[in-house]
This record gives C-alpha cells, sequence and structure tokens, in this order.
C-alpha cells in the first residue's frame, strides 16, 4: 500500500483501541491512587506513577497516528480532546501523590472518598470506550454516570473544603490548611476531566447515531 494510501485510509481500530488503553491505564493508576488514600504505601504510589507513564506513551502513539491520518472513524478533534481529557484524569492523580509526598500530607476520609469516586468515574469512561463503536446508546448510559460521579465528587469536595476551613486560625495550622486545599483542588481538577471525556463521548454518540 502505498504512503498516500495508506494516509487516506481510516484506522478506526487504532484510534478506539489507543483510547481504549488510555482509559485501562486510568483505571489502573487510580486504583493504585485509592490504595494509597487508604494505606499511603510508596508501592501505591508507584502504581499511579507507571500507570501515568504507560498512558503518556500510549497517548503520543495516538497523536502520532492521527497527525498521519487524513481519514477518521470520528472528528479528529473529538478524538484529540478525548485523549487529552482521559490523559489528563491520571496526571492530576499522579501530581496529587507526588505532592502529598513532597508537602507531606497524610490521607484523610475526604481524599480517600474523592479518590473512590474518581476510579468509579475512570471504570464508567472505559467501560463507555468499550462499548462506543458497537453499543453506542450503551456507552452513552456509562458516560452519564460518569457524570454523575463527578456530581458527586463535587460534593464532597466543597464539603472538605468547608470543613478544612472551619479549623483553628493558626499559623500552623494555615500552612497545613493550605497544603490539603491544594491537594483536594487537584482531585476536583481530575473529576473535572472525566466530566469533560463523558461529555465528549455523549457528543459522539450523537454524531453516530
Amino acid at each position: 500500500m502505498s504512503w498516500f494510501a495508506n494516509f487516506m485510509k481510516p484506522k478506526r481500530d487504532n484510534f478506539m483501541r489507543y483510547l481504549t488503553q488510555q482509559a485501562e491505564l486510568d483505571v489502573r493508576g487510580l486504583e493504585g491512587l485509592a490504595d494509597y488514600m487508604a494505606d499511603p504505601l510508596p508501592q501505591h504510589a508507584e502504581r499511579v506513577n507507571t500507570a501515568e507513564k504507560e498512558a503518556d506513551e500510549v497517548r503520543r502513539m495516538l497523536v502520532d497516528d492521527l497527525n498521519r491520518t487524513f481519514v477518521t472513524p470520528m472528528d479528529r478533534e473529538d478524538i484529540y480532546t478525548l485523549s487529552r481529557a482521559v490523559d489528563d484524569l491520571l496526571d492530576y492523580a499522579h501530581s496529587t501523590v507526588d505532592e502529598m509526598m513532597v508537602l507531606g500530607v497524610e490521607p484523610n476520609e475526604h481524599l480517600a472518598t474523592m479518590a473512590r469516586l474518581l476510579l468509579d468515574a475512570a471504570r464508567e469512561i472505559h467501560l463507555a470506550l468499550q462499548r462506543l463503536e458497537e453499543h453506542p446508546s450503551v456507552a452513552n448510559e456509562h458516560a452519564r454516570r460518569a457524570k454523575r460521579f463527578e456530581n458527586e465528587m463535587e460534593k464532597t469536595y466543597r464539603q472538605a473544603i468547608a470543613e478544612l476551613f472551619a479549623g483553628p486560625a493558626e499559623p500552623a495550622n494555615i500552612v497545613c490548611m493550605l497544603k490539603r486545599r491544594e491537594i483536594y483542588r487537584h482531585l476536583s481538577n481530575a473529576a473535572d476531566r472525566a466530566d469533560e471525556a463523558a461529555n465528549v463521548i455523549s457528543n459522539v454518540v450523537v454524531k453516530i447515531t
């Protein structure tokens, strides 16, 4: 096959495989995050780190194929945006663990709950991508479930922030409050990326059905 024919040929299997691999690595990394929030051991942190590195490599291959393919199975912008959102979700999980270790922030019940909600959302995104081609309506339902977990995350985040700033306004306590607030924000931003991925999936379903 000539380079031009290869350029024009849709790479449906490649793009969906890459997206699904990214989502699978999200689940693996967020399982590590949830375990870290339950028991902050180095091996749990390393699971997040390993998954994030592998996911970055998959995204690089997706973008490379996207740049070398003229005809794509769905809108190029949707592929790129969906891949970026799925990648950002794991990036935020990775930076959360890194900053907790650097800043000396210990997990608490709010962080454990937020990590579990992120994991639940990531699982729904993974299921949605697995079903997007053959069962788009089922994929859309999984995307909606992912959005519901994001809504629960927002409630948990607001509650955590409210309780955080209800503490005594002493200098030493303020430093701890600011550190913990930064960690809460990382996880809230991660949930926003899950919400964005779910929105893109729902938009794709509308376009292909």
